[in-house]
């Protein structure tokens, strides 16, 4: 059982507080929460709880057992080691040049009329960039869980949104404006001008860009709603689709008169259960199965496939070249599928959440998003491995955003490591996934043994395969029987390569080891590996793209009784645009 490292932070400005032998932060990071009027205050060591002396059982956390999280607490685990952020790399991505943003939106016509979709992506221009410094003596923000949140902070946040949405439409924090953020930063209107390459574009996608892109994101555009009504305090809440709780959207998002509410949303999901694994059309389990699903799969992605930062993040993506590592578990699901389950059906391309381009403009990604980024706090929680990108060329890409002055402030990656240093947090609620972790449907060796014969050896397959039907193989594993030393020092990958898809689709497909029976197991089945997913969006030039996608075998094939065997069969099942996928290769490597 992993425990959590003893951090050491130097954020700037800061003094240093020992809560206990095993934890050390930076004030402020206990603070007045936005729904209640008592403080939260640390009642044990780090290994057992914090409390909030108020009302609801959410607030606090409860005795996990598995790798002893705890939440929020300003995303200061992981910090070892990045005391100091290492010199400018050879080649990172430097922030485009807004006044060659270019127009690519995902074209086409809705059903039933000539209504063009997409449209200008671009933001106003400024002849002046400032450099981002860290805010001094401000009031310190904590991101609330939306389903929980008060009458009044309900009302708070629709002024705030609802000022956004008056703003002139040239005003660069105006509404629409917040969304082109997304739409030209993910569907090809900025290129890699300013680094050098004006050929190829710039996608925050795939690779390891995903999470700093979205927390820097969302830090602008909580401050303009804030400023817009006047309150230092006001935090994004987080849609907690993590916790039963918060598995369905909050009621408010769905009343017309409130200016959250937006009419391109799946009309059929307005009051269920999300399906963290949507695969593009609604199945007929319960909604006791799903969240027993969405727990599995919060497990799956959380601890199984992000077992390293390469894992958690997604692959490298530096300046000349394009985003085709693959994304990290996270992005793949339940970010991704939550975007589609959220997504109008009606509209050509599932507006406005179901696709980049629109997504910005349905306010409830940003609470979406804001529960994606929590994840990345509660991953570095979990130590060991569990730390952020070293790479020069990581921490010193830059990415350009307005601020609530209407200044374009120019940001780096290595400046958004540590929620705390940007002054703000999340509200402590349960991580119930943590002790969700997926059984097998069949535990037993030799299941792959007996498949042979009858499904092909991965060297015997003649690649690319295309992906219009299931797909089984069996791949050999380079080693067997490993040391629980070499499974600390090594994770087992199963590495599906070379994925070409169709990018203007909603696109995925679920990958299964060593699940010999017809029908599919379930998510919270230990057989299931993971999932590839994609949303829709636009490429410069092109419409198929190219990918990899990765999942964790070590502790999967132990909790299979499958350790010792030499092949594992692999089963990749197509779920949703999947009939012009191709996959040049799936083999087994150790990382």
């Amino acid at each position: 059982m992993a425990s959590l490292p003893t951090p050491t932070v130097t954020a700037a400005g800061a003094t240093t507080k020992t809560y206990s032998s095993s934890f050390t932060t930076t004030s402020p990071v206990i603070s007045s929460w936005p729904l209640f009027s008592k403080k939260c205050v640390l009642t044990k060591p780090l290994k057992h709880k914090i409390s909030c002396n108020a009302g609801s059982s959410e607030n606090s956390l409860n005795n996990l057992d598995r790798r002893n999280v705890l939440l929020g607490l300003g995303g200061l685990a992981g910090a070892v080691n990045l005391t100091s952020v290492p010199s400018v790399g050879a080649a990172p991505i430097s922030a485009p040049d807004i006044s060659k943003c270019g127009s690519t939106p995902l074209t086409g016509f809705r059903p039933g009329d000539n209504t063009p979709t997409g449209g200008d992506c671009c933001p106003p221009d400024s002849t002046q960039i400032m450099d981002f410094k860290f805010p001094k003596n401000e009031t310190f923000r904590v991101r609330p869980a939306a389903h929980l949140l008060s009458p009044k902070y309900i009302a708070k946040f629709n002024e705030a949104i609802k000022r956004m949405k008056e703003l002139p439409e040239t005003d660069p924090r105006n509404f629409l404006q917040q969304a082109h953020i997304h739409c030209a930063y993910c569907n090809g209107a900025y290129t890699q001008s300013s680094s050098g390459f004006p050929d190829i574009e710039i996608q925050i996608h795939n690779s390891w860009l995903f999470f700093p892109f979205h927390r820097w994101y969302l830090y602008f555009y909580e401050r303009i709603l804030g400023s817009l009504i006047d309150d230092p305090t006001f935090a994004l809440p987080f849609w907690n689709w993590d916790t039963p709780a918060g598995m369905t959207i909050p009621k408010y998002f769905n009343d017309p008169k409130n200016a959250v509410f937006d009419p391109k949303r799946n009309q059929a999901h307005l009051q269920g259960v999300v399906d963290l694994g949507y695969n593009g059309k609604d199945s007929d389990t319960t909604d006791i199965e799903k969240v027993k699903n969405n727990l599995a799969i919060m497990y799956r992605q959380m601890v199984t496939n992000a077992t390293d930062p390469t894992a958690f993040f997604g692959g490298e993506y530096r300046a000349g070249i394009e985003p085709i590592s693959g994304g990290g578990s996270v992005e793949q699901s339940p970010h991704t599928p939550v975007h589609r389950w959220v997504g109008d059906p009606r509209e050509l391309n599932g507006e406005n959440l179901g696709n980049f381009y629109s997504a910005g403009r349905d306010t409830l990604f940003y609470c979406h998003h804001s529960n994606v980024d929590r994840m990345w706090s509660l991953w570095k929680m979990q130590g060991g491995k569990h730390k952020d990108i070293t790479d020069p060329d990581w921490l010193n890409t830059s990415f350009v955003f307005y601020d609530e002055n209407k200044n374009l402030v120019r940001v780096y990656v290595k400046d958004c490591l540590f929620t705390n240093q940007l002054g703000y947090d999340y509200q402590r609620v349960d991580v119930p996934w943590l002790n969700s972790k997926p059984v097998p449907r069949a535990p037993r060796s030799g299941v792959a043994k007996k498949s042979i014969g009858k499904v092909k050896q991965a060297k015997e397959v003649s690649f690319p395969v295309k992906l219009d039907k299931i797909v089984k193989v069996l791949v050999a594993r380079p080693k067997k029987s490993r040391s629980k030393r070499e499974k600390e020092d090594q994770e087992e990958l199963l590495i599906v390569q070379g994925i070409t898809y169709d990018s203007e689709k909603y696109v995925k497909f679920d990958v299964y080891v060593n699940d010999e029976d017809d029908d599919a197991s379930a998510p919270d089945q230990t057989e299931f590996a993971g999932s590839f997913a994609q949303l829709p969006h636009k490429h410069k030039g092109k419409t198929m793209s190219k990918t990899n996608f990765r999942a964790g075998l070590t502790e999967l094939l132990e909790d299979l009784e499958a350790d010792d065997d030499d092949n594992v069969l692999v089963t990749i099942v197509p779920r949703s645009g999947s009939e012009d996928i191709t996959i040049d290769n799936i083999k087994i490597i150790y990382a």
